[in-house]
């Protein structure tokens, strides 16, 4: 896996992709569990694992193969670099996206079952046959824009281990049925009353709704994609910006832009999404990955700390 070369934050990366990537487990299923996750930190950024199924952000992708393959990921399957997988630093796992890579169009759905990418600059980290079909493998990184396939998502949730999980519009959907445990007590018959012969009961169904344990299957976390690549119309050469921030009072947005002006040419932009205004302080644009890492560097080290790399 490709991780930063930003000064002391290296080694934290590094420890930490070695512990959530690198648990070997040589037998047992290759099936894992529905996991949202706790909050952590890397480089000083705190993400926060969370549902949701309006997820949509433009970046660098990135990919990881030889090093990691065969080792359990975060939700405990096993990775197969040789399969159609990613990892992403908050959505649950497992959930369905939709990578298209803004450089040469190509447009692949893929399935999101562990934590990374440990780089600042990067937005989500590929297997390596998933960076192979979307055409930038030889390459190591590619523009890309990433977006969660909402009924995919829910579904795949719901197949892991049943749980209700809310929908887009902060409904839940149906509740299964309630478990219940039936048990049979024979009661004394009453005073003076003859007692009819007791019915067979079949003593082998004892909860509503279970199945024998010898007839369970295992929960249907590893739906595979089919590793159809479409093609999508993207813009030509696009360019890419380290936001510093978004914010919702022009003042802190001005401020920070005061902070960058010897880092790049800044700019501050004003977006209206429903009842919020934000405003976003970019440094940009430049053309290239490299680029724009070693602009991020500057962007952080000028107090920016959760700066990030987009594209548009």
């Amino acid at each position: 896996m490709m991780l930063p070369l930003f000064g002391g934050g290296c080694a934290e990366s590094e420890f930490l992709a070695s512990s959530v990537k690198s648990l070997r487990s040589p037998s047992g299923p290759d099936y894992g569990m529905y996991k949202v996750g706790n909050p952590y930190q890397i480089q000083g950024v705190t993400y926060t694992p969370r549902i949701d199924y309006e997820y949509v952000e433009t970046g660098v992708a990135s990919w990881y193969g030889d090093k990691f393959h065969g080792n359990r990921t975060a939700n405990g399957e096993a990775f197969d670099m040789n399969t159609i997988s990613a990892a992403h630093r908050t959505l649950p796992l497992p959930s369905m996206v939709r990578v298209t890579n803004l450089e040469n169009g190509r447009a692949l759905n893929v399935r999101v079952n562990d934590r990374g990418p440990f780089a600042r600059g990067r937005i989500i980290d590929m297997s390596r046959r998933a960076a192979q079909l979307l055409g930038f493998e030889q390459k190591g990184t590619a523009m890309v824009r990433v977006e969660i396939l909402t009924q995919e998502s829910i579904a795949m949730a719901r197949g892991m281990d049943g749980r209700v999980v809310a929908a887009a519009d902060g409904h839940p959907p149906p509740s299964a049925a309630p478990r219940m445990t039936v048990v049979s007590t024979e009661l004394p018959p009453p005073p003076g009353a003859r007692a009819a012969p007791a019915p067979a009961i079949d003593r082998q169904v004892a909860t509503a709704g279970a199945t024998p344990a010898a007839h369970m299957q295992p929960p249907p976390a590893l739906e595979q994609v089919d590793g159809t690549v479409s093609r999508v119309p993207v813009a030509p050469n696009p360019g890419m910006f380290v936001q510093a921030g978004a914010f919702s009072q022009y003042a802190n947005a001005h401020r920070m832009e005061a902070l960058l002006r010897r880092v790049g040419p800044v700019q501050i932009s004003q977006v209206d999404g429903g009842n919020a205004r934000v405003f976003r302080v970019r440094v940009g644009p430049v053309r290239s990955v490299a680029e724009a890492d070693a602009l991020l560097a500057r962007v952080v080290a000028n107090g920016a700390n959760e700066a990030r790399i987009v594209v548009d």
